[in-house]
Formats: C-alpha cells, structure tokens, sequence
C-alpha cells in the first residue's frame, strides 16, 4: 500500500513516538520526501500502526490522519479526482483506480436505500492494525471530498465493521454525522444530491487526458507484481543456500540482470528490498509455526548464525523472533 499513509500516522502522532524508528520498520527513512508511489508492506504497517498503539492513545489517530490527506500528495490519482466533474465520478476514479495506492483494499459505489454507499472492502484477520487502517482510510476518503466539494459537506452516516473504540467523540465530530460501529460494511453513505454536486475544479477535457494517463499507470503496474511475486518466489527457494545473488534470481526468471534491476527500479524497488522482504515475510510465517526452531529459522530465511537473524529480524519490526513468535501464538 502507499506509503503515503505510514508517513501520515507517524506524523499524525505528533512528537509521541519515535518517528524515525517507526518509518524505519516499514523500510522508509524519515528524511525521505512524501512518494504516494513507494509501496510498504500492508503487513508491516498494520505491525507499526499496533507499536504506536502500545506507546500512545490511538483512539483519535485515524481520524487525525485521514484529515490530514491532501489530493495534491496522491499524483495523478489526486489530480483526477479534482478534475472530474462530480464528486460521483471523482470516487469513481477511486473506484477504478485505487490499485496505484494499494492492492490490499478496494472500493465500490453502491445504490442504498436514501442514497449511494462508497464502500471500503479489505480481506484478512480484522486485527489492531487494519482496524485503524480502515478507520483511517474512511477518514481520508471524506477529507478529499471536501477539497473538491464547493458546499460544507457531511455524509449521512459512517458504517464501520469492527466494535467501537471507548470514545467516538473524535469520529462523529470530523465526519460530522452518526458514525455506527459493528456494522455489515466499512462504508460511508451519502445522498446521491451530494455526489452529484458540480466540483470546484471539475473539467472534462483535462479529466479525459489524466484518465489516460492512469489507464497507462494501471496498465503498467498489473504486470508489474506478476514479476516480484516470481521473483520473491525464487529468492524464497534460493534463500537456504545463503544470501541469493541478483544474477542467479534473473538467470532462474529468463532474465537478464541488467532487464531485471531496470523493471524493478520502474516499480520502485530493488533486489536488495525484495529480498530483505522475502526475508521478513518467510521468518514471519515461519515463526507462527512452532514446529520450526529459531536456528531453523535463521537456516530458512539466509543467515548462516541465528544471532545474524535475531539482529536482522529485531531491526525488521523492533522485537526478537522469540518475542514475536509468543505474541503470535497467544494473540
């Protein structure tokens, strides 16, 4: 998903935590400018966003966050939105483009009674992190609205699956309307008058040609994770003989090293990301299954002494494999 939200919760916490630190756990450095394009792992921003919560209050951090989004951080993705001439069809661009911002979320516009639901759907264990994840993500999405719409704008209800926080004070005063928790659906309501408002900046040509250029985008990136997943495959095979070199991992695709860095630059990463990924991924399922040792572990995943893997898998996400594999198993 885009890194563009990890950036934002971290700073959201304002001074709370260690900002560096927690960038850090999700492979971005804190002096990095703002890039909606580089993608951290789902995984390991719902494991940081569950690290701000055992350090500070994260009752109002979603909404924090998601109000603090602006169109002009989203790319072209944002400039469509603006351009297009109804805040219908600007969350029809979300709707049909969201996968430049992640590929763990996806959204729909559906008829409901009084009016259209812009709903949010996200597979996988409802745990701490994506439920602050979501919280966010319906917070952003009425924050980009209102920088189009030419009116004060207010859904008609908030729908959120999980079970309330303590304090909802926070929720219903940013979205402004009932916010009901424990609901069927992680959506927003709106009156259809309401999507179908003129925007401030709506134009058909420019919308035309941004719409273009995502096509493009979209194009691109759909083939694009085809090629890391083969290519975290293959490391993931070669990973007990030691460190995999990039040459072998291309040679194994069909490729050579030279194509294989280029097409991996094109979608903002590097041998050396996927692989320390690959890395993280491996020793995290490995660790939920106690039939696996440490040292085992630190074989499966490259490392020649388990002390290596301890130090790398402590600097992943800031505790040791022992401590993790406990939290895991009693969660």
């Amino acid at each position: 998903m885009t890194s563009l939200f990890a950036r934002k919760v971290v700073a959201a916490a304002d001074g709370g935590v260690d900002a560096a630190a927690m960038l850090a756990s999700v492979g971005l450095a804190a002096d990095e400018p703002f890039d909606a394009g580089r993608m951290v792992s789902a995984e390991r921003y719902y494991d940081m966003l569950e690290r701000l919560a055992d350090q500070i209050d994260v009752t109002d951090l979603p909404i924090r966050t998601g109000a603090s989004m602006r169109l002009d951080e989203y790319g072209a993705l944002g400039l469509a939105f603006k351009a297009a001439t109804t805040l219908r069809a600007s969350y029809a661009r979300v709707e049909r483009y969201a996968r430049l911002w992640t590929s763990v979320v996806e959204y729909e516009l559906r008829p409901a009674p009084g009016g259209t639901l812009f709903i949010l759907h996200r597979a996988g264990k409802r745990r701490l992190g994506m439920r602050l994840s979501n919280e966010a993500t319906l917070a952003s999405a009425v924050s980009i609205a209102r920088q189009v719409c030419p009116v004060p704008l207010t859904p008609l209800e908030v729908l959120v699956r999980h079970p309330a926080p303590r304090s909802i004070a926070a929720h219903e005063d940013w979205f402004g309307c009932p916010v009901r928790f424990g609901a069927e659906l992680d959506a927003i309501l709106y009156a259809d008058e309401t999507l179908a408002r003129p925007n401030i900046l709506g134009d058909e040509g420019i919308s035309h040609y941004l719409t273009t250029h995502l096509d493009a985008e979209i194009s691109e990136i759909t083939r694009e994770p085809a090629l890391v997943m083969q290519a975290k495959a293959a490391i993931a095979q070669a990973l007990s003989e030691g460190a995999p070199k990039m040459p072998e991992i291309a040679w194994s695709l069909g490729l050579s090293a030279r194509s294989f860095h280029r097409r991996l630059s094109e979608h903002g990463m590097s041998f050396q990301s996927v692989t320390e990924e690959t890395r993280r991924d491996l020793a995290e399922g490995l660790l939920r299954d106690e039939s696996h040792s440490l040292a085992e572990i630190a074989f499966l995943t490259g490392f020649s002494e388990q002390s290596a893997f301890t130090r790398a898998f402590k600097r992943w996400v800031g505790k040791t494999p022992a401590t993790y594999r406990k939290e895991m198993v009693h969660r």
